[in-house]
């Protein structure tokens, strides 16, 4: 049995079917389409006879790259293993036994509040609405006292973008109740920086911004995030971090990774172009209807009574892999999210699918 808590267990999947991964087409997992950037395999590789030696304990020079990158200190700055560290490690980090998660979101938000012994409750956006955040319900909400309030943005699975001035009235409110706002940032790369908040929001000192290198430069396996916050909360994370959370050849990625600034515009480019091209495409299947999105995947309703799992189903035998969404808190069977992949790619998603809904009629 698979556990579909998240969208990438190509390897898992592949042992259950029999097949090698590669003959698997993953658009469970949202990662750049147009794969590593060739500087950060170089960097990689030539970093192998390095792992004889221990890593930078706190990753310093990815530290002060990362800060020169943002414009803020380096103080300001926390490498991790992946953002699903500092996620379990943020109910460490206040007091409290509460959390508020604007939901669809990440399950690790919940599981970390749990494996912390912090219960949560969440905020469903409503989908009808455009997944459109209500500051006076927040408002509300909050006043009700919660350690920590989680939010994605752009939200994941629904893509939906929230501007940075939202984003200003939301640490506001946080501030106001005493909350610390976690705001995960994790597909905020494929919006461009100019979406991010970090500027704004990250030096107030009631807020921790999540980034993730692993989805905008194609390296999970590696597992590489950080967080932006100010210069005292960041010194807490790196101390309930640990030293040696970020490898050698992670560090040697990120540092490549940042000197990328061709492969970036070229995503960027890439990612609004097929976006549009795919939620087209989609729009034009029966029984589909995509919701718009900022980010570098599309959350699909089915109408007329078809399940995702359904459909899951059909693809997988076609070898192609989506994600179900019934698992997310205000969702249900019906929803389902795809990555956005190469054109051909995608292609073959949409031939896919306009067979399996004409088979249903």
């Amino acid at each position: 049995m698979i556990n579909h808590d998240h969208g990438g267990a190509v390897f898992a999947i592949a042992r259950q079917l029999g097949l090698p991964p590669e003959e698997i087409i993953d658009f469970s997992a949202s990662i750049n389409p147009l794969g590593m950037p060739a500087g950060v395999r170089a960097a990689v590789i030539g970093q192998v006879d390095s792992l004889v030696h221990y890593p930078e304990a706190d990753a310093g020079p990815l530290r002060d790259a990362l800060a020169a990158f943002h414009g803020v200190a380096a103080e300001q700055i926390c490498p991790s293993n992946g953002t699903t560290e500092l996620i379990y490690l943020l109910p460490r980090l206040v007091p409290g036994s509460r959390a508020l998660i604007v939901s669809p979101a990440f399950s690790e938000y919940a599981k970390g509040l749990a494996a912390a012994g912090w219960g949560h409750e969440s905020l469903c956006l409503s989908p009808d609405e455009g997944f459109s955040l209500d500051m006076g319900s927040l408002r509300d909400r909050l006043s009700a006292g919660y350690g920590i309030l989680y939010l994605c943005n752009p939200g994941n699975p629904t893509g939906k973008l929230y501007s940075r001035s939202e984003i200003g009235q939301v640490a506001d409110l946080c501030r106001s109740c005493g909350t610390l706002l976690a705001l995960d940032e994790a597909f905020i790369d494929f919006c461009g920086e100019e979406a991010s908040a970090v500027q704004s929001v990250a030096a107030s000192g009631n807020v921790v911004v999540l980034r993730s290198m692993t989805k905008f430069y194609a390296i999970p396996g590696l597992r590489l995030g950080y967080a932006v916050t100010d210069a005292a909360t960041a010194t807490r994370l790196a101390e309930l971090r640990g030293p040696w959370s970020v490898s050698t050849l992670a560090q040697a990625a990120g540092l490549a990774a940042l000197a990328g600034a061709d492969f970036r515009v070229r995503t960027l480019k890439f990612i609004a172009c097929e976006r549009t091209r795919l939620f087209r495409l989609l729009s034009s299947v029966n029984g589909f209807s995509p919701f718009p999105a900022s980010a570098n995947y599309l959350l699909i309703r089915l109408d007329g009574g078809r399940l995702a799992k359904d459909i899951r189903r059909e693809l997988l035998a076609r070898r192609l892999l989506i994600r179900d969404c019934s698992l997310f808190d205000g969702l249900n069977g019906s929803y389902m999210r795809v990555a956005i992949r190469l054109p051909e790619q995608d292609d073959m998603l949409v031939a896919s699918l306009r067979e399996i809904m004409r088979s249903a009629c």
